[in-house]
């Protein structure tokens, strides 16, 4: 099953604060917040949502279609996304514009404060998945990762109308879109990402009910950090997948589109959920502890391990052999 990833494609700039933000915050006065943390560390690095899962779908090998918008300055990132089992051919790159930023601070407890400039990402909705739809390789999948809200809603419609499975997730970009917008982005999607905190904000913005979402959609995926992640259908009992214990947590950015990689990549070998989430939850460990959303290295020993120490030798074992094209 060949994979289209469209989403953000951008740089990270990371940097972590010796202290926790909460000590800095005066309640009389959150109205009038004026903060400067200064930051010990500074990494800067590739990222993106739709480079960072697309990233981890090549290291799988595979052979995931990235969809979005870069700029000027992509050369490079493109050399390493291809070098890395990225097809990139699908990529616009603008003649004006710098790639997208996105500028995060981690303070002690793990909570960060991050601010996103677009840049060239504004171009994404000028991409037409439909002409891609037409080409040798085309997607049987298409993730809608957050991105220029119209290039969102436009990649929807356009694989709800090839009737390509979509799987949304939507991400920070819920905090732009409108009750409406919300909707079309999530409706009958096939698999919907979120994590604890977007799962409520979702349902604040759609203003559908819980059970309501479920209904009009497959499976309601939602990453719950150091307590796993939760599988939920309409009609079925949630599932809970627990976490894969880190040794030590370098730097949580990254960590749950590291999850959808490894899950979509047990989708694409058509591998039960739980099994696909185990290897997400591997993934996103992995991410965890390296600083950076595309600097881990993987190996299928190390995966298997994983997963063997955390849900036994019979979920290694079934894992093992496609485990192989790990690059």
């Amino acid at each position: 099953m060949r994979i289209a990833v469209t989403g953000s494609i951008a740089t990270d700039h990371l940097m972590v604060f010796p202290g926790r933000f909460t000590e800095q915050l005066i309640k009389e006065e959150l109205e009038q917040v004026s903060l400067s943390f200064l930051a010990d560390r500074l990494e800067v690095r590739r990222g993106g949502v739709g480079a960072n899962i697309a990233f981890g779908l090549g290291l799988l090998g595979l052979d995931p279609l990235l969809v979005g918008a870069a700029g000027v300055d992509f050369a490079e990132y493109d050399a390493w996304l291809r070098a890395n089992g990225v097809d990139t051919a699908a990529v616009r790159v603008s003649d004006q514009l710098h790639t997208a930023r996105f500028v995060c601070t981690t303070d002690d407890d793990q909570n960060q404060i991050a601010t996103f400039y677009a840049g060239a990402m504004a171009e994404a909705r000028r991409i037409d998945l439909a002409a891609l739809a037409g080409r040798p390789g085309s997607p049987a999948l298409v993730l809608v990762g957050a991105d220029d809200p119209a290039a969102m809603l436009r990649h929807t419609a356009t694989a709800h109308h090839l009737g390509i499975p979509v799987a949304a997730d939507p991400s920070q970009q819920l905090a732009r879109l409108d009750r409406d917008e919300a909707r079309q982005v999530v409706d009958r999607a096939q698999w919907l990402f979120t994590n604890e905190y977007e799962a409520a904000l979702l349902l604040e913005r759609t203003g559908w009910t819980r059970q309501h979402l479920l209904d009009r959609i497959g499976t309601w995926i939602t990453t719950l950090g150091e307590a796993g992640v939760s599988l939920a259908r309409s009609g079925a009992p949630t599932v809970r997948i627990p976490a894969v214990p880190a040794d030590e947590i370098a730097d949580p950015t990254g960590a749950g589109d590291a999850f959808r990689a490894g899950f979509l990549a047990g989708t694409a070998w058509q591998w039960p959920q739980e099994q696909a989430a185990r290897l997400g939850c591997a993934l996103a460990t992995t991410v965890l502890e390296s600083v950076g959303t595309q600097e881990y290295k993987l190996t299928p020993s190390d995966l298997v391990g994983r997963i063997d120490r955390t849900y036994g030798s019979a979920a290694a074992r079934a894992v093992e052999p496609r485990l192989e094209r790990v690059r």
